[in-house]
């Protein structure tokens, strides 16, 4: 059972759906054509849309392809009713993003099935998305365990995105950068707090016991294919052009792009906000820092510079920073030894 959203211009079509669809208990909404329609999907989430083709204002096909280009809503199957059977029109309702057709006239055990079978792959990917949002919701409570990274996740979520904007990657790597930035450090849940949250230097054990975070938590998010573009942001973001990172030691191109613009910006938040080991660096200080670890090898100088030109004008308060940054005559902690 579901809820199911009739899309129909004529009445008469929607009554004969509904009456169709009743008995296997679904609850139903209606709506008269596809602006409507919108309106209705984006208001209350239904679980299916059945809609009519041929419908006055918006049709749909363009509500279709609202629906799907909608983050929001793109998951909800969508079955296009149609008395159109040329295959031009097919054509139009799957690149529109259709997930199936019903032909007019049509017959009632088909459509019942077909609404089942789509509202079941419906369940699963809602159980996806709970699983994902359960570690995210981890990830959240990791970094409420430290009141000095307070925020550090939504600014690597919005450095990254954006500099990933910039570069002009898809659509697909801009949200995998977005996730990133909240479950980059999620492994860390397996990091005691001793070593954690210690204030001054780690001795050698305790830093390879923080090295072990991002294999962690590349197992936590192993079993969800819908994290399968952010694992390698988890793994590989304290990863060095050189070879000199962790987990895996990864050199040059081996460590993907996605995880190379993380570990930039993570080094940079980490330097601009107060943390156990180190007070805030101000702006000119951590962009030297950046340019320093490019030129040891380390980052990429083409993306160190592509970031700092895009976050310079930005405040840093209006990212949260709400403490005045300082500047330092030296390094708290080897660069080695920082925990980003």
């Amino acid at each position: 059972m579901g809820t199911v959203l009739i899309v129909d211009d004529v009445k008469g079509n929607a009554r004969l759906l509904e009456l169709l669809l009743a008995p296997d208990g679904h609850a139903v909404r209606t709506a008269s054509d596809g602006a409507e329609a919108l309106h209705v999907v984006r208001a209350e989430l239904p679980d299916l849309v059945l809609m009519d083709v041929m419908m006055p204002r918006v049709n749909g096909f363009e509500a279709c392809r609202a629906i799907k280009q909608d983050p929001g809503t793109r998951l909800i199957p969508v079955v296009l009713v149609t008395a159109l059977n040329d295959s031009a029109s097919r054509i139009r309702g799957i690149e529109a993003g259709a997930d199936d057709f019903v032909s007019k006239p049509f017959n009632a055990h088909e459509l019942r099935a077909r609404v089942r079978s789509l509202l079941r792959i419906k369940r699963y990917t809602d159980d996806l998305d709970s699983a994902e949002s359960v570690i995210v919701s981890l990830a959240l409570t990791i970094e409420a365990r430290d009141r000095t990274t307070e925020g550090h996740c939504q600014r690597l979520a919005q450095y990254a995105s954006a500099l990933g904007r910039t570069l002009g990657l898809d659509e697909d790597d801009v949200s995998a950068l977005e996730r990133g930035g909240y479950l980059h450090d999620v492994g860390k849940v397996g990091i005691p707090d001793a070593v954690l949250l210690k204030r001054g230097a780690l001795t050698p054990s305790e830093y390879d016991v923080i090295k072990l975070h991002p294999i962690i938590g590349d197992r936590l998010c192993g079993e969800l294919r819908s994290l399968r573009n952010v694992r390698p942001i988890v793994r590989h973001h304290h990863e060095r052009l050189d070879g000199s990172g962790y987990p895996d030691g990864l050199r040059d191109d081996a460590i993907p792009l996605l995880a190379q613009i993380m570990g930039i910006v993570d080094v940079f938040d980490a330097l601009t906000t107060e943390r156990p080991y180190k007070a805030v660096f101000p702006f000119t200080r951590a962009a030297e820092e950046l340019r320093g670890e490019a030129a040891r090898g380390w980052r990429r100088a083409d993306l160190v510079a592509m970031f700092l030109e895009q976050v310079r004008p930005v405040s840093l308060l209006s990212l949260g920073k709400a403490k005045p940054a300082t500047v330092l005559s030296t390094v708290a902690r080897p660069p080695e030894h920082r925990r980003a």
